[in-house]
C-alpha cells in the first residue's frame, strides 16, 4: 500500500477492505471507505505536495497488526491547511498502523505531524510555546 501511494496509484481496492476506516489525528479527520479516503485525504495531499518521496524508516508486524513510521518528502505546490503554495521542500513525519483482514487493511489509525509541516511552512501553531523551547533553553519548564 505504501509503495502504491508512492507510485501515485489510483486504485486502492487491492489494499483496503470495502468498509475500511482511516483514522487520523487532530487536523486529519476520519475517512470511512476508499472513496472518502481518496477524496478527503489522498487527493488533497497530492494537490498540496508534489514530487513526493515516501521514506519508511521502520516497519513492524504483530499478529493481525502491522505498522511503520517514516516520512514523506514533498514540494509544497498547492494550498495546505490554508497556506498557499510556497515551493518549499518539506518533510511530513507520520506513524501508520494497519489491522489486516483477509490480506487487506480494515482499520488504519494514522498520526501525521501536521504541526511540524506547518512550522516548516512558516506557521507556528504553538505560538512560540512549543516544548522544544524547554530543550533549547528559550523557555524554562514549569515545576509541579
Amino acid at each position: 500500500m505504501e509503495d502504491a501511494l508512492g507510485a501515485n496509484e489510483m486504485d486502492m481496492t487491492p489494499y483496503f477492505t470495502d468498509g475500511f476506516t482511516w483514522r487520523g489525528n487532530q487536523g486529519s479527520g476520519t475517512k470511512k471507505g476508499i472513496a472518502e479516503f481518496q477524496r478527503n485525504w489522498q487527493f488533497p495531499l497530492r494537490a498540496a505536495f508534489t514530487d513526493r518521496d515516501y521514506v519508511t524508516e521502520h516497519f513492524m508486524a504483530d499478529g493481525e497488526w502491522a505498522s511503520c513510521f517514516g516520512h514523506i518528502e514533498g514540494t509544497h505546490s498547492g494550498t495546505f491547511m490554508g497556506i498557499p503554495a510556497t515551493g518549499k521542500r518539506v518533510k511530513i513525519p507520520y506513524m501508520d498502523f494497519w489491522r489486516i483482514e483477509d490480506g487487506r487493511i480494515a482499520d488504519n489509525p494514522v498520526s501525521v505531524d501536521l504541526a511540524s509541516v506547518m512550522m516548516q511552512l512558516g506557521v507556528d501553531v504553538f505560538g512560540g510555546h512549543g516544548w522544544e523551547n524547554f530543550d533549547n533553553g528559550t523557555l524554562t519548564p514549569p515545576k509541579p
